[in-house]
C-alpha cells in the first residue's frame, strides 16, 4: 500500500509550544480542584448538613478579597492586582528611591492628599486596606481627569499618570496637538512623551511643566497591562474549567 502523506501546514514551534503550555496549566487546574474536591466530600457521620460552597475566585494575592471588595467600574480587581505585583511585588512594607510606599506605591503627598479627599483623617500608617482604597480613589480622580478620551484608551493615561503624574501626559498632549498627532491614542501620544527629555521639546511655549524622562512611565504601563492581560488570561481558563466541573457533578 502506498504510504499517505499529510500535506497540510505544518504546526509552528511556538503554537506547540502554546498549546503544551495550555494543556499544562489545565492540568494543573484540574489537580488542584481534584485535590480540594476530595477533602470538601470527606463527611463525617455526625455531619447532619454541608453548607454550600463558597463563590470560587482565581488566586492572585494574600490581598484577593481586598481588591475584590474596593474594584469598580475603572479598576477591576485584577488590575489592582496587576498594578501591587508592578509597583511592590505585594510587598506591603516596600518603599521607592523616591518614597512611594506600601503595597501600593503611592507618594506621601498624594496620599494626604487622597485622603483628605476620602474624608479620612491623616495618617501614613502602614494599613493595606486604606491602601488599596486611596488607590482606587486617587485613579478614579485620574479617570475624571481623562473622561474625554475613550474607556479603551483611558486606562493607560490612567497608568501613565498613577506613575509619573499627569502634569506630564497633559505637556505631551498639548505638543501632540500642536503637531497635528492623535493625542487621544496612548501610541501615538508614546513618542511625544519620550521627546519630552530633547530641549527643543519641553522648552516649546505649550509645554508647562519642563524636562521629564519617560522611560520608567511607558514601561510600566506596558508591564501593567502584560502582567493584568496575563491575569484575565488566567480566570478566564479557571472560570472555563470550573463551569466544566460544576458541569459534570450535574
Amino acid at each position: 500500500m502506498e504510504e499517505t502523506k499529510y500535506n497540510g501546514p505544518e504546526m509552528s514551534r511556538k503554537k506547540l509550544f502554546v498549546l503544551l503550555l495550555t494543556a499544562a496549566l489545565i492540568l494543573t487546574l484540574f489537580l488542584t480542584r481534584s485535590r480540594c474536591t476530595d477533602q470538601s466530600e470527606t463527611v463525617g457521620e455526625d455531619d447532619v448538613a454541608v453548607a454550600p460552597p463558597e463563590e470560587q475566585y482565581l488566586y492572585i494575592s494574600p490581598f484577593d478579597s481586598l481588591f475584590r471588595l474596593y474594584a469598580d467600574s475603572i479598576c477591576d480587581w485584577k488590575m489592582l492586582a496587576a498594578i501591587a505585583y508592578v509597583e511592590s511585588k505585594f510587598d506591603t512594607s516596600a518603599q521607592s528611591y523616591r518614597g512611594a510606599q506600601g503595597l501600593m506605591q503611592i507618594m506621601p503627598a498624594t496620599y494626604r492628599h487622597t485622603l483628605a479627599k476620602m474624608g479620612v483623617s491623616d495618617t501614613m500608617a502602614q494599613n493595606v486596606e486604606l491602601d488599596i482604597r486611596v488607590a482606587v480613589r486617587y485613579m478614579n480622580d485620574l479617570g475624571k481627569l481623562f473622561s474625554f478620551i475613550n474607556e479603551k484608551e483611558r486606562i493607560n493615561y490612567i497608568l501613565g499618570s498613577y506613575n509619573g503624574g499627569s502634569n506630564h501626559i497633559f505637556d505631551a498632549m498639548r505638543i501632540a496637538r500642536k503637531n497635528g498627532i492623535n493625542r487621544y491614542s496612548w501610541s501615538s501620544l508614546s513618542p511625544v512623551l519620550s521627546s519630552l527629555s530633547d530641549p527643543e521639546v519641553y522648552n516649546d511655549s505649550v509645554c508647562q511643566y519642563g524636562s521629564f524622562d519617560a522611560t520608567e512611565t511607558l514601561n510600566y504601563v506596558r508591564k501593567v497591562t502584560r502582567k493584568y492581560n496575563e491575569y484575565k488570561s488566567r480566570d478566564l481558563m479557571f472560570r472555563a474549567f470550573e463551569k466544566l466541573a460544576e458541569n459534570n457533578k450535574e
